[in-house]
């Protein structure tokens, strides 16, 4: 059933603590953790506590907690030091959704990659 844990998720593993992650930040609907395989200097995965297999089933089903994901995204992005000031050049951040397999989701438990620490290219892939 959408939004239950589910037994062979690695997500749903983390937020149960069956799994050891990096935890960031925690709220009460999401879970912040560090990637274990980083593509730059800060990338960080911020996760529904709530099983959704992607970002849009999510936002069908609980748009307010799609919301608590993107701002706790933006707490992370803050947390981090990669929030876009006039701070020069390399500061800003990415929030990445993939969906599907064939757009690089690998767990499917929705999720976002915030990535920063780096100068990114357009278009991105």
């Amino acid at each position: 059933m959408a939004g239950e844990p589910q037994a062979d998720c690695l997500f749903c593993k983390i937020v149960a603590g069956e799994v050891p992650a990096t935890v960031v930040r925690e709220s009460q609907t999401t879970v912040a953790f560090r990637d274990i395989n980083p593509q730059a200097p800060t990338h960080v995965l911020v996760i529904p506590k709530a099983h959704y297999p992607d970002a849009v089933s999510l936002a069908a089903a609980e748009p307010q907690l799609a919301v608590d994901l993107l701002l706790e995204a933006g707490e992370v992005a803050a947390a981090e030091n990669i929030v876009a000031d006039e701070a020069g050049p390399g500061t800003g951040y990415r929030v990445v959704f993939n969906t599907g397999s064939g757009a690089g989701q690998t767990v499917f438990h929705a999720h976002a990659h915030v990535l920063g620490g780096r100068g990114f290219n357009w278009p991105p892939g």
